[in-house]
């Protein structure tokens, strides 16, 4: 019988041997094996022993235990996994068996007598110490773990160094430092952050704004991994159905086989194929000899014929398709057996797949002993996931390639007015009457229908009209038959609008593609309705509905269907697809749980909004269910209507509730009152930041100082207007809008007034106005190509006379764009160097003055400041340039000062100190102190475009747009500008924007932000929920009427701050 400190102190060393271990796969599975072993230790008499078991396990685990995850604190590890072992003991099935641990049950309570909890005290924060990174002031600051911290204060000030450039910076650096010296060298490193210490810091899983990918193959469904199990449904238990006649598919027989044949193959050549290998990379040279071995003498590799020889293989980074060639005959009837034989032989080879292919024509026909329509006789492929994949050869629409869309000729932009003759240019592309070989073919045309150049369009012969505009029958005409040109072409034969396509996609010439461009539009494709996906996987059906139509359904009527498919399929296809559908169920419910139930699956990832992007991801992390990690954010709010905020609020919890700790750079007011802990940085921004100004839980942070907390404690608010503007009296009316989730929609927009579109996310905001009114007034001010949703009509667009939208995207893809180079104020800045006395002597143009250009930038660095030591076994350092040190320019250029600053000077200065510095420069001046207005003064003039976050690339757009002389008749859509802002920047930004307006411009925002709703002159609310519950308008008129609206979730939240 053990006494009770000796089984204490046992299973204390016990856990302490196993916590040696760096690295484990699992967190979970390491608790497990921590857990599992101690019961086994605490059964010893001798600690000793103990210790060797210990050391026995460890080497029986050593692959187990490699590394995903580093411990970064044992001594935690060891608490939970105390309390875990004796949780276990409760449930152990013939626990009073082990009368030796029968008093561990009190053990719990022995180790707070030996002050168990003094030991882990410093393990319950993540400790930073003089953290200096960017603007950071020496900032040391206690966060507590497996809390929910929210980090806020001015934009600018700091929040995003600390928790980025700082915590996750670090976390990640020491994941890196867990691979050998030699494994580094194949991956990207890290910089140390400026940072003393950081203690307590456990794995860190960062989910920023940024949208996860710019590709438009990648969608929702793909990168939740959604779409993924889907095809794996599809592909195991969907009903194949025929494309011809709709008939469901039956097997294919042999014997149906060889009668097909004889039926549609009689006299002809044909060739009997084996398929071995279908979209595989390798070289198959021991499948060629094995082959040949065999006794046959051809394959077809790539769909060519060719004869096998000694030593053959293909290329092994390509993917390939490769068939054996078992018989080539003439079907005739006399060959009867000798094709059921090489029918046999093929599907044995061909694992129950073959082809025949006609030897004349080139035409192959597959065909399987599993699916076939027994009407028609076509035959699909057995299907397997990459069948419903439209990033795959086998499952993608040819004509589209998979992308749901083509550009194509748009009929109203080659004829615009088919009144008019072609003397009058009613043929756009055609042009002015001239005398070449388009014009030659014309007049053979209109001589041989019998109508002049003179003759409207409309008047012109139906039959001369499809032949100018799609072919059909050669001219005749072949001069020029020898020149090579672009423009020299039959037009009889192949109609303009077939040329207007080649040109657009086969020419060299990026004058001639943009020129055919302006008579194309982008259109769903007709070939797969927009569903991507070719039409033999279209066919394959679930409950009468096909992958396409589910991808296309919003995640919350998708929820619905695939709760009730269980009623709807056999036992056999149930007992096979339950694990998929359990899977599919879990994960659709956890982005509702993050509230994006009103998106589909098949949305391109690069529409989504940063805050639609991040809580996507968010939804995989708390599918994943690990536990020890930092997670930390950047305004998950974004996006989200204050309806939804308290969903992922509590998603948020949950994630602390099993374990972990999340970091929130947040200014929405909900989530700061909803946290555990709450840390404000300022008290200004750039270099006035950088200082903790106040920290603690939200009833202690409230009751201090600073800006947030009088804003949160409504000390300080931003103030209701006490008039509202009425317009010029002109309307921009739009009626009959049914795109997306749109029903029949009619709005009514009044000219020279602050607009703001409102309503819960999904609801159809961004459908009516970003892919609606949005596109209708590009296509009119300036020709777009891109289509917008249906509508009925539009009124009143002769009142303004442009439109422009400043929306997130990024102002630059490359470190070398910067603010200043974006507004274009840097070349007005070159200019002044240039004008400069003793650049005039020098001779010396504004192109010296770019770090782009050859001859006064750096040839070192060639103008980026850095360089880039490879330091082959350890991470890759980033240096200042040994020549410039880090200046970009060479010494020449930097002789040339202005006000005593050289130009690498003015690009390190801040926006705030630029509208001093160039205050008697108008041009300039004009741009600085716009960007200033607009809460920008903090950022530096070269500060690298991929730094800047979403919402400060629009506020740059913005200034940018505010900086040119408007003529107060502009339409102005912004899309939540407020991103990123915090309530004092927010009444900056007002600010900003009541100017526009007064000058006679019209603003409209799509907004979720009440600060910014009860500032409108106009509230368009769009509802009442999202997705296939929203799409109609709720309420048009000013905020006071709109809280009356009982249907309105937008109003019940407003009520509280008007």
């Amino acid at each position: 019988m053990l006494s009770l400190r000796c089984a204490s102190l046992k299973c204390i060393a016990a856990l302490k041997c196993i916590a040696a271990l760096k690295c484990i796969a699992s967190l979970k599975c390491y608790r497990f094996a921590q857990m599992y072993r101690c019961a086994q230790v605490l059964s010893l008499r001798s600690s000793v022993i103990a210790a060797l078991k210990c050391y026995r396990f460890a080497q029986m685990f050593e692959i187990l235990l490699i590394s995903i995850y580093l411990i970064l604190n044992i001594q935690q590890k060891l608490s939970f996994c105390c309390h875990r072992y004796f949780k276990h003991l409760e449930h152990f099935e013939h626990f009073e068996h082990f009368e030796h641990l029968q008093h561990l049950q009190h053990f719990p309570t022995f180790v707070h007598s030996i002050n168990m909890k003094d030991r882990f005290s410093s393990e319950e924060y993540i400790e930073i110490t003089g953290a200096r990174e960017n603007n950071l002031k020496n900032v040391s600051v206690k966060i507590p773990r497996n809390k929910m911290v929210v980090i806020t204060g001015l934009s600018g000030s700091g929040k995003s160094s600390l928790a980025f450039d700082t915590i996750y910076a670090e976390g990640q650096r020491r994941y890196m430092e867990t691979f050998s010296a030699y494994a580094r060298q194949f991956l990207g490193t890290m910089d140390r952050p400026e940072v003393e210490k950081i203690d307590g810091l456990s794995p860190v899983i960062s989910i920023e704004q940024k949208t996860t990918a710019w590709n438009p193959r990648s969608t929702v469904g793909t990168t939740t991994e959604i779409y993924d199990f889907l095809r794996l449904l599809y592909a195991r238990i969907g009903d194949a159905y025929s494309y011809e006649t709709g008939e469901k598919m039956v097997k294919f027989t042999e014997e149906q086989i060889l009668e097909f044949i004889s039926e549609h193959y009689k006299g002809k050549k044909i060739s009997i194929l084996a398929p071995l290998v279908r979209g595989r990379k390798g070289h198959y040279r021991e499948l060629f000899e094995q082959t040949r071995k065999k006794g046959f003498t051809k394959v077809r590799v790539d769909g060519v014929v060719v004869d096998i020889e000694a030593n053959m293989q293909v290329d092994r980074f390509k993917t390939h398709d490769i068939e054996v060639v078992i018989d080539r005959l003439r079907a005739d009837d006399d060959k009867q057996p000798r094709i059921a034989a090489s029918v046999a032989t093929a599907f044995r080879m061909g694992n129950e797949l073959i082809f025949i292919l006609d030897d004349d024509t080139g035409e192959v026909k597959t065909f399987s002993k599993k699916l076939v329509d027994p009407v028609s006789g076509i035959s699909y492929e057995e299907p397997s996931p990459n069948s419903f994949s439209f990033n795959s050869p086998y499952g993608t629409c040819p004509e589209c390639k998979g992308l749901g869309e083509v550009f194509q000729v748009n009929y109203d932009k080659v004829i615009p007015d088919d009144s008019k003759s072609i003397n009058e240019e009613g043929i756009r592309p055609f042009g002015p009457v001239r005398d070449n070989t388009t014009f030659d073919q014309l007049r053979d045309i209109a001589k041989r229908f019998k109508f002049t150049f003179s003759t409207p369009v409309k008047d012109m012969p139906k039959k001369a009209l499809e032949l100018i505009l799609y072919g059909g029958e050669s001219t005749g005409k072949k001069a020029y038959q020898y020149v090579i040109h672009d423009f020299v072409y039959d037009l009889g034969t192949e109609g303009l609008f077939n040329m207007l396509k080649r040109w657009y996609e086969d020419t060299s010439s990026e004058r001639i593609r943009a020129w055919a461009e302006e008579f194309m539009e982008i259109a769903k494709c007709s070939g797969c309705g927009g569903y991507r996906l070719r039409k033999e996987s279209l066919h394959f059906k679930l409950n009468e509905k096909h992958i396409g139509e589910l991808a296309q359904m919003d995640i919350a009527t998708l929820y619905e269907w695939i709760g009730t498919l269980e009623k709807k399929l056999t036992k056999k296809q149930w007992a096979i697809g339950q694990e998929v559908i359990k899977e599919i169920k879990l994960r659709l419910g956890f982005l509702l749980q993050v509230g994006l139930d009103y998106l589909s699956i098949d949305r391109p990832t690069r529409t989504l909004s940063g805050g639609e992007s991040q809580r996507s991801r968010l939804a995989t992390q708390i599918g994943s269910q690990l536990t020890g990690i930092t997670y930390i954010l950047d305004e998950p709010s974004i996006g989200l209507h204050q309806r939804d905020n308290q969903r992922l609020i509590e998603a948020l919890k949950d994630l602390t509730t099993i374990g972990n700790t999340v970091l929130v750079v947040e200014h929405d007011k909900d989530i700061m009152l909803a946290s555990d802990y709450l840390i404000d940085l300022g008290p200004g921004a750039g270099s006035h930041g950088g200082d903790i100004i106040n920290q603690g839980t939200p009833k202690e942070f409230i009751k201090k100082g600073g800006i947030t907390a009088d804003y949160l404690s409504n000390r300080q608010s931003i103030a209701v207007p006490t008039s509202r503007r009425a317009g010029n009296g002109k309307f921009l009316e739009l009626k009959g809008a049914t795109g997306h989730n749109l029903q029949t929609v009619d709005i009514s927009i009044p000219l020279g007034t602050l607009i703001c579109v409102s309503g819960v996310s999904g609801s159809g905001k961004s459908s009516l106005i970003n892919e609606t009114l949005y596109p209708i007034l590009r296509q009119y001010f300036y020709n777009s190509a891109k289509k917008p949703l249906p509508y009925k009509s539009i009124k009143g667009i002769e009142h303004i006379d442009k439109v422009i939208d400043i929306d997130q995207s990024p102002i630059g893809r490359t470190p070398r764009s910067n603010p200043v180079t974006y507004t274009g104020v840097f070349d007005d800045i070159r200019k002044l160097f240039a004008d400069h006395p003793e650049a005039r002597i020098r001779g010396y143009k504004p192109g010296r003055f770019s770090f782009n250009v050859k001859g006064g930038r750096c040839e070192t660095c060639e103008g980026a400041g850095k360089k880039v030591i490879e330091m082959n076994f350890l991470p890759d350092v980033m240096v200042d340039c040994e020549a410039c040190n880090g200046r970009r320019y060479n010494r020449e250029t930097l002789e040339i000062l202005y006000k005593g600053k050289s130009i690498s000077d003015v690009l390190e200065m801040n926006v705030e100190d630029a509208v001093t510095f160039f205050q008697h420069i108008p041009a300039i001046y004009r741009k600085m102190h716009t960007l200033n207005d607009v809460g920008l003064g903090y950022i530096t003039l070269g500060q690298q475009a991929t730094t800047l976050s979403g919402g400060e690339a629009q506020r740059v757009k913005l200034a940018e747009e505010l900086s040119k002389k408007d003529t107060g008749n502009t339409l102005y859509i912004l899309d939540e500008p407020t991103t990123g802002l915090h309530f004092q920047d927010i009444q900056h930004l007002l600010d900003v924007i009541h100017k526009l307006v007064e000058k006679g411009n019209t603003v409209m925002i799509i907004e979720h932000n009440l600060d910014v709703i009860k500032m409108a002159d106009y509230i368009i609310d769009v509802g009442p929920e999202g997705g296939n519950g929203g799409g109609t308008i709720l309420f048009q008129g000013t905020p006071e009427d709109l809280v009356k609206v009982k249907k309105s979730h937008t109003a019940r939240f407003l009520k509280g701050e008007l």
